[in-house]
């Protein structure tokens, strides 16, 4: 599945890519796996509920997801950072 990268998502992955080189080939990975199975267990991917209905959730490592949103064109992430920090924006 194609997707694209939202400009501040862009700019925090750099971060990462540029601090945590662990978490940068974790998150290289997980696009990987996106790309070839959107629905690849290990993703544990899933749609969040409530205000966020329309947003789902890609799993990074156990403590880690990142958001996007899906459309008929492919996914665009736009959010990265812990269960906590996610889902409290």
């Amino acid at each position: 599945m194609d997707f694209e990268i939202s400009p501040d998502l862009d700019k925090e992955l750099k971060k990462i890519k540029a601090h945590d080189k662990l978490l940068a080939q974790k998150i290289e990975k997980q696009f990987s796996l996106f790309q070839i199975n959107h629905f690849h267990p290990s993703l544990r991917v899933h749609k969040l509920t409530g205000n966020l209905g329309n947003i789902w959730s890609m799993s990074i490592d156990m403590s880690i997801r990142m958001l996007y949103i899906l459309g008929y064109d492919g996914a665009y992430f736009f959010d990265i950072g812990t269960h906590d920090q996610i889902y409290k924006k």
